[in-house]
């Protein structure tokens, strides 16, 4: 779950096991504080998104650089639809990342498994923001992924 946070607020792969570091180094920190007033799943989740919030808060102060991978290795007998399927997904960390934040919090938290409920109390948001908020998401990715397409 961690790493998947990380790779959703981050592309660069390098920079994205940079923050999985900072968000372990930031639960190991915080685990003292842990009351059990939500699950460990949730304190996770919380810890987890509110530091990549904060990467990405200084990552904007830095010029992005998009790396091209020359070399596709083929582990597959069908290298085209290993491509295929790694577009897509690509795609769709890409139109994840172009969501306003507070879109992307709440669809990133969707995607790892949590329940509105868990949603509404990691952001701090009512249930029916929660719902709202995943709502434009949808449709925010259904017009980026459509655009990318055309």
């Amino acid at each position: 779950m961690i790493r998947r946070i990380a790779t959703s607020y981050e592309a660069h792969p390098h920079l994205a096991q940079e923050l999985v570091q900072e968000i372990y180094f930031a639960i190991w920190r915080a685990l003292p504080s842990f009351r059990g007033q939500a699950s460990l799943k949730t304190f996770v989740a919380t810890i987890a998104t509110n530091r990549a919030v904060s990467h990405v808060a200084r990552a904007v102060r830095t010029p992005r650089t998009v790396e091209l991978d020359e070399q596709m290795p083929s582990p597959d007998e069908d290298p085209e639809r290993l491509l295929f399927e790694r577009d897509r997904r690509e795609s769709l960390l890409a139109a994840m990342r172009t969501l306003p934040l507070s879109l992307r919090q709440t669809a990133l938290l969707v995607v790892e498994g949590l329940s509105t409920a868990e949603i509404s109390s990691v952001l701090g948001i009512t249930v029916n923001a929660v719902a709202v908020r995943m709502s434009r998401a949808r449709e925010f990715l259904r017009k980026q992924l459509e655009n990318t397409h055309e």
